[in-house]
């Protein structure tokens, strides 16, 4: 077991889902998958536990964690994507609250529990190396044959004016074209928007013969048990009264986040896709948000996709790797069978891709 410094405590699935969205709103790096209905949606109620970090009585850390439990046996993965939550809003950041919530986690996940505790935490830029370095200290190693995550991050922290002379020429000038286009943008957050966008997506996914990263259809699920306030923002593009291209984003804490996004042949012409996301960088600056996430980008494998992001990040954004994943664990029990489990996993997905190629 880890000693916490004097003045924290931890508390572990002690708070209900009202509260949990009263602890996201305390967070400036709060974030979709750290929401209940995530949670709920994806690994179901049982499947996630919850853990706060209080120091001198205020909550100051919080984490949702996915547990996967091996049938019968005292073993498994406690995973925290994207979290935990550790950056106040208007406080300073502290590296000494991070520490201290592993060390919560670990005695809840690894030492009590028994599981391989994984982490992937929502940090780049320069905190990420030190905080590496001090996790490396504390036991955790980083999970080997898994690149960390690459995106792109804009800068809101500035007028609509120099954001919008930032853009990439060639970006700017479809987002021109498009303005000037008879093209209709709707928005909202109502659960027939996300139906009328999963049919677009459905033929973009058909059309283009990609896998899908995320199940669309949890995300609607997602959509109508999450508090309004934090409700994803669905954008509609028509032209002539047809569907031609539309989006899904997110917005919590200090940033918002590009979720998904589908044309069809009309929409690639009409450059719907830069009005919507023009339309939507408009709305986070109204509502003091200070940076937008395009969430993942890959130059290799998808380099369309990427100089599109790279044209609207344009000269008020970075390039930037996340941390990537580590993981402690106290049970060599855990650790050995999880091992086990993952190589298969990995092998079975390469004969996979070898039959279907």
């Amino acid at each position: 077991m880890r000693d916490l410094d004097n003045g924290y405590r931890s508390e572990v699935d002690r708070i209900n889902e009202l509260e949990w969205y009263d602890i996201l709103g305390k967070f400036d790096d709060a974030n979709i998958y750290q929401t209940w209905a995530y949670g709920e949606v994806r690994y179901s109620r049982k499947g996630t536990s919850h853990i706060i970090l209080k120091k001198n009585e205020l909550i100051v850390a919080a984490a949702q964690v996915r547990l996967m439990r091996l049938p019968a046996l005292a073993a498994g993965i406690a995973y925290v994507f994207w979290g935990p939550m550790w950056q106040l809003k208007n406080g300073p950041l502290d590296q000494d609250v991070y520490m201290q919530m592993l060390r919560a986690m670990v005695n809840e996940y690894s030492c009590k529990r028994r599981y391989v505790l994984r982490i992937n935490p929502m940090i780049y830029g320069g905190d990420a190396g030190l905080l590496a370095s001090r996790m490396k200290q504390e036991g955790f190693s980083q999970v080997t044959g898994r690149q960390p995550s690459r995106t792109l991050i804009k800068d809101l922290r500035t007028t609509k004016e120099e954001l919008r002379k930032g853009l990439a020429q060639k970006w700017r000038n479809a987002l021109n074209k498009a303005e000037k286009t008879n093209l209709q943008v709707i928005e909202g957050t109502e659960e027939k928007l996300i139906e009328d966008f999963i049919l677009i997506y459905r033929d973009l996914v058909e059309r283009k013969k990609f896998v899908e990263p995320n199940d669309i259809n949890e995300f609607k699920q997602m959509q109508t048990k999450l508090p309004e306030k934090y409700k994803m923002k669905i954008m509609l593009c028509y032209q002539d009264g047809a569907l031609a291209a539309g989006s899904i984003y997110s917005a919590m804490g200090n940033s918002g986040l590009y979720l998904f996004g589908a044309t069809n042949d009309a929409g690639m012409k009409n450059n719907g896709s830069h009005l919507m996301q023009w339309k939507f960088i408009e709305w986070l600056k109204d509502n003091n948000y200070l940076f937008y996430d395009l969430n993942g980008i890959n130059p290799e494998t998808n380099p369309g996709t990427y100089k599109y992001k790279e044209g609207l990040n344009g000269k008020h954004g970075q390039d930037v790797y996340f941390m990537g994943q580590y993981q402690i664990c106290d049970s060599a029990l855990s650790r050995l069978l999880v091992d086990i489990g993952e190589r298969a996993v990995t092998a079975w997905r390469k004969k996979r891709r070898r039959v279907d190629g």
